[in-house]
């Protein structure tokens, strides 16, 4: 398990754009499992749309992306240190099954399907009562900034 505390010593996202606020299971290096709770708060809703708030494809996408981050980050021995920055190098078979509104628990799950030459590619889904929302094969890689 990891905590907003922990969730912020290993992304550099801060708001509006951390979308992960618990890590609920992670089993180092292959799979994690973590919750987004979705309010009516966000500041995407009050333009997507004001008369039936739905949270965006693109950042549960991204929600996806920092749950993977964050296995990865995990998995690495030396602590992150702000200069890590995770970046997307591909997104495949992206599918929206399901609204995300506000009031949902977004349940996002990152599995490693393998690393190449510094890209790591994951299997992603994120489900809302166990009803699958969206799922996509993500394809990231980290580079040092300073």
């Amino acid at each position: 398990m990891m905590d907003i505390h922990q969730i912020l010593k290993h992304l550099p996202h801060r708001y509006p754009f951390l979308l992960v606020d618990r890590v609920l299971e992670i089993d180092k290096g292959q799979r994690i499992r973590a919750l987004k709770n979705v309010t009516i708060n966000e500041h995407f809703f009050s333009g997507h749309f004001p008369q039936r708030p739905v949270m965006p494809g693109v950042l549960i996408l991204e929600a996806l992306a920092q749950t993977a981050a964050l296995l990865s980050f995990d998995a690495m021995e030396e602590k992150q240190d702000g200069h890590m920055v995770y970046y997307f190098a591909g997104i495949d078979g992206a599918r929206f099954k399901r609204v995300v509104e506000p009031g949902d628990q977004l349940m996002l799950e990152a599995e490693l399907d393998r690393v190449r030459v510094g890209i790591y590619k994951y299997r992603t889904r994120a489900t809302v009562n166990g009803e699958l929302a969206a799922e996509a094969m993500l394809m990231c890689t980290m580079r040092r900034v300073e």
